[in-house]
């Protein structure tokens, strides 16, 4: 028997149950991933409250983690028991000792990248990889605002901008969230709680506003982030802390300066297995390289999975934080 997380209804925290499960054999074309780390991600709230729909009910959650290949079904070639893996997608399910998925959607470990690094930054890495290199191809020299730049993505990000020499205004909801922005390379901060988004970013640009904006809080930010930036340039929307980003009228981008906007996801990106090695071969050589390093905030057990929830989704964590089976 083994352990695992499900949720029988959506809902709070409290509908979290930590039970004793079988683990399923890998079918063809699938491995079984003994867990070492497993990563935690605002979208397994959304999972968990019912904004993104489960495919069914009980249901697993989450889809980031670390750990060694334990069993192999037939048809895997590149992988084999033993080796040292992490994966970012797939199935929910990885908040469990051991997690079967497709074999196309885990890769391989250099031996530099230890398991809870991998955990806690395999799908915020990736999504900052197609965030900065592939959403808008930065070349360096840009301005861009990043929402929630201590946050586990936001940390990722603005060290990864600062070695690509962009200017990166990360907002944050304290003093001590700025300070932790401006050591992992932020050019500057803004404190939304004290500050007028807009008007400090036409400031810190003399009026020339953003090339990008990165907004994963959504609903509360968007207007804002529409405001902070240059005629012509991009909004890239890509999460939903606050609630997702409804009743929008096309014609406020026109309004607010012929603005482009796209809603991307690491699944429209990595949906290749040649892409997914690509994109985390990047992402490893900025972690082997030291420009990217990965600050793990908080460590939970795996049965405290709703109480690492609640951190999370109260701004109470910087960083990223994993559960450990």
């Amino acid at each position: 028997m083994a352990k695992r997380i499900q949720f029988s209804r959506t809902g709070g925290s409290e509908v979290l149950e930590y039970i004793d499960v079988t683990p399923a054999d890998p079918a063809p074309g699938e491995v079984r991933v003994r867990n070492e780390a497993i990563g935690l991600n605002f979208i397994d709230i959304y999972f968990r409250t019912g904004l993104y729909p489960a495919p069914s009910l009980p249901s697993g959650l989450g889809t980031e983690g670390a750990g060694v290949v334990d069993a192999v079904g037939e048809g895997v070639s590149h992988l084999k028991a033993g080796d040292r893996v992490a994966y970012a997608q797939g199935p929910l399910g990885a908040y469990a000792e051991y997690h079967v998925l497709p074999a196309d959607k885990v890769v391989t470990l250099p031996d530099n990248v230890d398991a809870e690094t991998a955990a806690a930054s395999m799908l915020k890495g990736l999504t900052v990889q197609y965030l900065l290199r592939q959403t808008a191809p930065l070349k360096g020299g840009e301005t861009i605002l990043w929402h929630a730049a201590a946050g586990g993505v936001g940390s990722i990000a603005c060290q990864w901008a600062k070695a690509l020499g962009v200017r990166l205004i990360g907002t944050v909801s304290s003093p001590e969230k700025a300070e932790l922005a401006k050591s992992n390379g932020a050019w500057a901060t803004i404190d939304y709680t004290r500050e007028n988004v807009v008007e400090r970013v036409r400031e810190l640009t003399d009026g020339e506003m953003c090339d990008v904006v990165y907004d994963s809080v959504g609903k509360d930010t968007w207007i804002t982030s529409l405001d902070c930036l240059k005629p012509r340039s991009l909004m890239v929307s890509f999460g939903n802390a606050s609630g997702a980003v409804e009743g929008v009228n096309l014609g406020i981008l026109n309004q607010k300066g012929s603005l482009f906007v796209t809603r991307p996801s690491l699944n429209g990106y990595a949906d290749t297995r040649e892409r997914l090695e690509t994109m985390c071969r990047d992402l490893f050589d900025m972690l082997g390289s030291g420009k990217v390093k990965i600050d793990i905030g908080q460590r939970f057990a795996l049965a405290e999975a709703g109480k690492a929830q609640d951190a999370l989704a109260s701004r109470q964590t910087t960083g990223s934080t994993i559960l450990l089976p």
